[in-house]
């Protein structure tokens, strides 16, 4: 694509830099049709597809809702995180965020949702856990946070050798500033402290990851995530250990990296 400004690797991540978020989005969706389509070519009945909720995602999810090749109806659809406690119908939910902008779309042939109104949080966790186990996942689409986190695994609670897949955890104050930064909140009081997320080994199992990340907030944790340690203090940092993970950015992302 011409907007491309530069494509590098970091350990086995590959980068690729775009002038705009728009080439960005729309690159990021055009590999992950590629990875779907192959998918589906080697007679997998149903591909197993994760799902980042941000308004840093709008860009790849335009574009994949102006998709006319892929056989939504061969997708199973997850979520990889959710807040606790705002109720079912606040338009805050990840849940809710990803129905209005894909979900209710395209014909997916299944939705599993998190319960955000769960009464009992580690149950919920255990039910969504045994959906993701039931069948080895295919690819997930996912952002880095402006702490480097990946879904809600914050520095403070992520751990590279988690033995859960799905777990509650408490988010620190970078994370919960940074929905209030997004527009999805007046201010830090209004965002829950306690969310629901798919644990980074759950993450890393899927065998495709694409990461879409623009702006000019997400450029020390994209720098930290590329050139600093391979280390729960900036969780992003694994996926430099990957097999097949493909990062999409903006120029505004990569204010910081030297290219």
């Amino acid at each position: 694509m011409a907007d491309v400004i530069r494509e590098f690797k970091v350990d086995t991540l590959r980068v690729c830099v775009y002038e705009t978020r728009s080439a960005m989005g729309t690159a990021a969706y055009e590999l992950y049709k590629q990875k779907v389509q192959q998918m589906m070519s080697c007679e997998k009945e149903n591909i197993r597809a994760i799902y980042a909720a941000a308004p840093s995602q709008k860009d790849f999810f335009d574009a994949l809702n102006k998709d006319e090749c892929i056989d939504f109806s061969r997708i199973d659809a997850f979520h990889m995180d959710e807040y606790m406690g705002l109720g079912s119908d606040a338009p805050q939910n990840f849940g809710n965020f990803l129905k209005n902008i894909i979900f209710s779309k395209k014909n997916f042939n299944k939705i599993n949702y998190i319960n955000p109104g769960a009464k009992n949080v580690i149950e919920e966790c255990l039910r969504y856990e045994k959906l993701l186990r039931e069948s080895p996942l295919d690819i997930v689409s996912l952002g880095i946070g402006e702490n480097g986190h990946i879904a809600f695994n914050d520095p403070h609670e992520a751990r590279f050798d988690d033995p859960q897949w799905v777990r509650e955890t408490t988010l620190d104050t970078i994370s919960r500033q940074q929905q209030v930064n997004d527009g999805e909140f007046s201010h830090i009081g209004e965002v829950p402290e306690v969310a629901v997320t798919l644990t980074i080994p759950a993450l890393m199992s899927c065998k495709t990851v694409i990461g879409v990340v623009p702006g000019k907030r997400k450029a020390q944790a994209v720098h930290n995530s590329l050139y600093g340690q391979i280390s729960e203090a900036c969780p992003a940092s694994i996926l430099r250990t990957h097999k097949d993970a493909t990062l999409f950015i903006d120029k505004d992302a990569a204010g910081l990296l030297q290219i």
